[in-house]
């Protein structure tokens, strides 16, 4: 038998985060498995920009898949450009790899997944820590009553960027922009994974697992979206899925999950693929895994029909969190005396911020029910009763040191 040939790729954004897209394709194309065909840009690649001759580029995305003969698109392009993207590749019949959040709102979201399914296309949505191998395990240690029954899940998730992060693009820290839906923030965009992996060890991908959703959104730098937020998601099962973020944090820190039973807790460093299983009568037993890549296994998909590991669906509960963000008031700025600048390094730190993460995800509790002072009561954005926290004497886990316009496309 000869192997397959390699399937053609088209990128769209590849500079940003699309570096790291680029550098897989080409990753998986010295595999075999994919030929990287060409790449969509506003202003192309230079030489030293792609590391040698780039492959066939334009600004024009639907030129580009048809001269290319592209099978899959890689769309790594502003929130607020997915998509038109996405239908305009699955309208040439062209499988997606697009990147999260998959939408700006619920209803482009349901436009996307529904064009897609019509479409009869493979769509991937990239939150690339729902490939880890951790998942299915840690799933397996729950359903095996490990730490007893299941009460909720946490999500903490500290991270500090420099107040430039906010001005890479005409987007970022954005709500809207000329008037289109956008929704960057801490929660919808950097550490979205954190959200959507948490939904995921509760059991709770879909939009109908979601029946209430409060958030608290608040920001210390100068831009509309919010870089100090929490929200609290009720799912159809009663247990509660709380995730704190903050991007004005005192040291940054690796963003973690934590799944709480009623004799034990497991956390899984996402980024790290590493877990710590904590549970009555044991030692604390700490497990690592490999992970699949998205991209790889959405070849696999097509090639040998492998199932998806992150299907529009699959992104449902997420999506109604970008949604009730969507709709809450734009984030409270907090006062002068809540933040300070970090001499040297130009950004904003919000004093015990990194605490209240860790404490939230712990205790399953929103920042004003821990006593923050700038923090205003949480606002419920979709009917559904949210019961209250389960409170826990247990230590949070040890800290541990370490984004309908046109077709054309810009970097995320």
């Amino acid at each position: 038998m000869t192997a397959p040939e390699p399937l053609p790729v088209v990128l769209a954004g590849a500079r940003g985060h699309g570096r790291w897209h680029l550098a897989n394709i080409r990753r998986l194309q010295e595999d075999g498995l994919v030929r990287l065909a060409g790449i969509c840009e506003l202003t192309p690649l230079t030489e030293d920009e792609y590391g040698g001759e780039p492959p066939e580029q334009s600004a024009d995305f639907d030129a580009l898949l048809e001269s290319t003969g592209a099978r899959i698109a890689v769309v790594c392009t502003p929130i607020h450009t997915h998509t038109d993207l996405a239908l305009a590749a699955a309208g040439r019949g062209v499988h997606l790899l697009l990147e999260k959040p998959p939408a700006p709102s619920y209803t482009e979201y349901r436009r996307m997944a529904d064009g897609v399914a019509a479409a009869g296309t493979a769509c991937q949505i990239g939150f690339q820590s729902l490939g880890s191998h951790a998942l299915p395990a840690i799933r397996a240690l729950v359903a095996d009553g490990a730490i007893g029954r299941p009460t909720g899940v946490g999500g903490a998730g500290a991270w500090v960027r420099p107040e430039e992060y906010f001005r890479r693009a005409p987007w970022a820290g954005r709500r809207r922009l000329n008037g289109v839906d956008v929704i960057d923030g801490a929660l919808t965009n950097p550490l979205a994974h954190a959200v959507a992996t948490a939904l995921a060890l509760a059991g709770s991908t879909r939009a109908e697992d979601v029946t209430g959703i409060e958030t608290e959104l608040l920001r210390a730098n100068d831009i509309e979206s919010d870089d100090t937020s929490c929200v609290r998601v009720t799912t159809a099962q009663g247990r509660p899925v709380t995730v704190a973020a903050t991007l004005c944090a005192e040291r940054a820190d690796d963003p973690y999950v934590l799944v709480h039973g009623t004799s034990g807790r497991i956390t899984f460093w996402y980024k790290q693929d590493r877990v710590l299983v904590q549970r009555a009568g044991h030692g604390p037993e700490e497990l690592h895994f490999g992970r699949t890549d998205l991209l790889e296994n959405l070849v696999d998909h097509l090639v040998t029909g492998a199932p998806l590991l992150v299907t529009p669906d699959a992104t449902g509960a997420f999506m109604k969190v970008v949604e009730a963000i969507r709709r809450a008031p734009d984030p409270a700025p907090l006062p002068e005396g809540a933040w300070h600048r970090v001499p040297g390094e130009n950004r904003r730190v919000v004093p015990g911020v990194d605490g209240l993460v860790a404490a939230a995800a712990d205790t399953l509790s929103l920042y004003s029910e821990l006593g923050a002072p700038w923090a205003p009561p949480a606002r419920q954005a979709v009917s559904g009763s949210v019961p209250e926290p389960a409170r826990r004497s247990a230590q949070p886990p040890a800290r541990q040191s370490a984004p309908h316009p046109p077709k054309e496309v810009n970097t995320r």
